[in-house]
């Protein structure tokens, strides 16, 4: 299922490319985004290993949310960090939903707001 989300969304996003004309530039951000968001949850599960400063989790829901949601999925599955955890699986879902959601209306012809 989770590495499922990710195909799902790589098609949506392709889809919006083609049909939408969406910039390359905004995939860029989803992978740059998620990168930054995996090493956060490696420094995280590190921290939690030598019992140091952990990284507040509504920090990672926002970077998440803020497109980096794919490198969280992955994080989640390869680094086994906070994917047992369901008051946090939850909130996760539920901001990857909103960012999903978030770029489908801003890619569409519909958008009031138009990505460029």
């Amino acid at each position: 299922m989770p590495y499922l989300s990710i195909l799902m969304f790589a098609a949506v996003f392709a889809g919006a490319v083609l049909a939408w004309h969406i910039p390359l530039w905004v995939g860029v951000l989803y992978v740059v985004a998620s990168c930054a968001c995996f090493a956060l949850y490696a420094m995280d599960k590190a921290a939690a290993r030598a019992g140091s400063y952990r990284t507040p989790e509504r920090s990672l829901l926002l970077l998440g949310l803020a497109c980096g949601w794919p490198g969280a999925v992955l994080a989640q599955q390869w680094l086994r960090h906070k994917s047992s955890k369901r008051p946090f699986q939850v909130a996760f879902w539920s901001t990857v939903l909103c960012n999903v959601a978030v770029f489908v209306y801003l890619a569409s012809p519909l958008s009031l707001i138009r990505m460029p």
